[in-house]
């Protein structure tokens, strides 16, 4: 391409003048673009870096050529003229750090001849790094570059320390969140271990929970809550008689009291928590006893006062419940249990969920097991 130039030297000496100047030799290795319409001043800095034991220095006299070697070539450092034709430094420099936040860091090391204020301060306001003024000290040219190009790989080290470190602390995250819901799983069969022949039935609720509330309007971080906590619902059976909770007959009104106290035992076991899973299961224990009507347990809340995910868990729950084998009664058959809910509807259910459910069972988007 007409005005650019290519030097790549085989690593000399870091001896300028009659200083040395000490390079690392990763910043060697570092792609260097110089910007200059002069050719006399590119051969000049291209001689000086290659001296130096740079062993990548790009180079062009076309400030829009430049412009493309920056996105094609990925420089380390540009050295860049401030007055040239087409395009001047300042133009220059605008477009680059408009590019993108990848070219927000790229140090630009501006060559000038005008050493005002007034010229540093324009161009330290459009992206400037340091200045370099002409006529070029040689070893002034060498430590500016250098100590721009430190600062870059020192970005760039510590940038990808965060970035290990990010992965490592996603790792851990993720293995925590493993753990955490394998241990609400393990709380949610303890609840159902004595009543539950299957084992499933927590796993179904939260199944069907969530489904039904993605359904629902609910978003999706609050549906994954859902999913993971509702299996929490009947957590306060453990604080049950094992004589009440297993009784075949008919429960006597007094017997039916000690178990409506599950939903507040649960609630007691899950609240005041910073974990949104649990503090959501906390919710769900205590009110998804609740009806529509107003006539459910503890508070007799009735309609929209009853939180949306516990009127949900309410009818996932009755469903899956009725589905199979309990100790006071024997499962019915699918047919069986949606005329029953239905019966109920806007008494026990809230009528709206209930008729959205019974359309994701009609539709297969519920699958029974």
């Amino acid at each position: 391409m007409a005005g650019i130039s290519v030097r790549s030297p085989s690593l000399m000496g870091l001896r300028v003048s009659a200083r040395k100047v000490i390079v690392s030799e990763a910043i060697l290795t570092s792609q260097v673009l110089v910007v200059d319409d002069e050719p006399a001043n590119v051969a000049l800095l291209e001689r000086l870096l290659a001296k130096a034991g740079f062993t990548q220095i790009v180079s062009t006299t076309k400030p829009r050529d430049g412009l493309s070697m920056i996105r094609s070539n990925e420089p380390d450092i540009v050295l860049l003229d401030l007055m040239m034709p087409e395009i001047d430094g300042f133009a220059f420099m605008k477009e680059v750090r408009s590019e993108g936040e990848r070219y927000q860091s790229l140090p630009i090391l501006v060559l000038t001849a005008d050493p005002s204020a007034e010229t540093k301060k324009r161009a330290l306001a459009v992206g400037a790094n340091d200045f370099l003024t002409k006529p070029f000290d040689p070893v002034e040219v060498v430590l500016r570059t250098n100590n721009l190009l430190k600062t870059r790989h020192l970005n760039r080290d510590l940038e990808s320390a965060n970035n290990q470190l990010e992965d490592l602390v996603g790792l851990r995250t993720t293995e925590v969140d493993v753990t955490r819901v394998q241990v609400l799983d393990k709380l949610a069969l303890a609840a159902e271990y004595r009543d539950d022949k299957t084992k499933e039935h927590t796993r179904r609720v939260g199944q069907y929970s969530a489904i039904l509330a993605a359904t629902s309007g609910i978003a999706a971080q609050e549906v994954d809550y859902i999913r993971k906590g509702a299996p929490l619902h009947d957590l306060g059976k453990i604080g049950i008689p094992e004589s009440i909770l297993l009784k075949e007959s008919k429960l006597s009104d007094e017997e039916m009291k000690i178990v409506e106290r599950h939903s507040l035992i649960g609630y007691e076991m899950l609240k005041e928590t910073s974990d949104p899973i649990l503090e959501l299961a906390a919710v769900i224990s205590l009110n998804h006893h609740e009806r529509f009507d107003g006539q459910g347990y503890p508070n007799g809340l009735g309609g929209n006062s009853i939180p949306k995910v516990a009127r949900i868990v309410a009818i996932t729950d009755s469903f899956d419940s009725m589905l199979h084998d309990r100790p006071w009664r024997k499962a019915l058959v699918l047919d069986q249990v949606v005329e029953e809910m239905k019966a109920e509807s806007g008494t026990k259910f809230d009528p709206e969920l209930l008729a959205t459910f019974c359309d994701l069972l009609d539709k297969g988007r519920i699958s029974i097991h």
